[in-house]
């Protein structure tokens, strides 16, 4: 509360106790109560992955404000639906992606969006909000953050030194035991990500990546289980770092943590060459979508946050720096024309023709992944 505000008070009970029923006594105490409920409403809770805002993002918002952003973050989407399903999350925003969405959707976990206190939809790209209506039809309880794709992360010395007449366009660099023994001698990386690189290997195998048969997934667990000896890390976490310490040589990673292991390696100016590709089989498309959880305790300041994270100039900021694409269209005009043309973050419209979304799986696919992935990690 304003200092001043604070004195106008206090004055007002010492000249007329009865009139505002303040003693002497009960003042300091219902100053107190009053500070501490104006501090309880400027307040929103933040669930989002680590490394996904530029570095003024919140405190610009903040100060825009007057609101106390807690950012909290989580490595897989396991972890965030396992929040979101359990309810009572105490989040205000999160940063959830499709098929998990459509999912968390139908259980409740979501409020209807106020549009009325967003008027920044009308910056974002009807193609990018069409797509992710797959999962969220009409797109009534949430907007579209990012997006990006699966691939393939190297450092090219590494991996020519261990491959030295093989292309770098397939999954085979992974998934073929060939050539996964020889690149395990400098370190293979997997995302933990079980539905995503199920659907990968499926599509390697020529399957129908997001309506399997049995017989189709337990080809996915026998080919897991070949080249496990030669993955060295299954993580989701660690693949930046690793990469640019040189600690692996090959990842099955997100685009977007390689874009920035690329700007980490030539900040660290050690002659670290990073590349990325969209296999020529075939990849995921995903999409990062902002949602408000149905028991957030800031309602208004959660709507006041996604406008803001819609503003065309916030947006661009945050991919700019992070190397994520966004799905802004009004945003576009103010990226860095070396983002705008870099493959990594934005894939070329051949390499996007290869991309597809990942729908939501039954029941038993839920449970058969599960299992498989079960036996990947622990190499049984």
């Amino acid at each position: 509360m304003p200092r001043h505000k604070l004195f106008s008070m206090a004055a007002m009970c010492i000249s007329a106790p009865l009139l505002f029923g303040c003693g002497r006594t009960d003042s300091a105490t219902q100053n107190n109560q009053a500070v501490e409920r104006h501090n309880a409403e400027h307040l929103l809770n933040f669930y989002n992955w680590a490394d996904y805002v530029a570095p003024d993002t919140i405190a610009s918002f903040e100060k825009l404000t007057g609101i106390k952003v807690h950012a909290s973050y989580f490595d897989s989407m396991e972890t965030l639906e396992s929040r979101m399903l359990t309810g009572n999350s105490g989040f205000d925003v999160v940063v959830t992606s499709g098929p998990y969405f459509q999912r968390q959707i139908r259980s409740g976990a979501y409020l209807l969006l106020d549009t009325k206190k967003l008027p920044n939809l009308a910056n974002l790209d009807p193609a990018a909000m069409a797509r992710a209506a797959a999962y969220d039809p009409g797109n009534t309880h949430g907007v579209v953050y990012t997006w990006g794709t699966y691939g393939i992360g190297y450092n090219e010395k590494m991996v020519r030194e261990a491959l030295p007449a093989v292309p770098f366009d397939s999954w085979g660099l992974i998934f073929d035991p060939v050539f996964a023994v020889k690149l395990s001698k400098c370190g293979i990386n997997v995302l933990d990500s079980p539905a995503g690189v199920t659907r990968l290997v499926l599509k390697y195998l020529g399957k129908n990546p997001n309506s399997p048969s049995q017989r189709d997934l337990a080809d996915v667990e026998g080919l897991l289980l070949r080249v496990r000896p030669y993955i060295r890390n299954i993580d989701s976490t660690l693949d930046t770092e690793a990469m640019v310490n040189g600690d692996i040589c090959i990842a099955l990673a997100y685009n977007d943590s390689m874009a920035v292991a690329r700007r980490r390696a030539r900040e660290a100016n050690k002659g670290v060459q990073i590349g990325f590709v969209i296999p020529k089989e075939g990849s995921l498309l995903w999409y990062d979508i902002l949602a408000i959880p149905r028991d957030a305790p800031h309602v208004d300041n959660a709507h006041l946050f996604l406008n803001y994270l819609m503003n065309p100039q916030v947006i661009a900021n945050i991919t700019n720096y992070a190397g994520i694409a966004n799905g802004n269209a009004a945003a576009t005009v103010l990226l860095d024309q070396t983002t705008v043309a870099d493959t990594i973050i934005y894939p070329t419209p051949e390499q996007r023709q290869r991309l597809f979304l990942q729908l939501e799986d039954s029941p038993e696919q839920m449970r058969a992944i599960t299992r498989i992935w079960q036996k990947f990690k622990t190499a049984q």
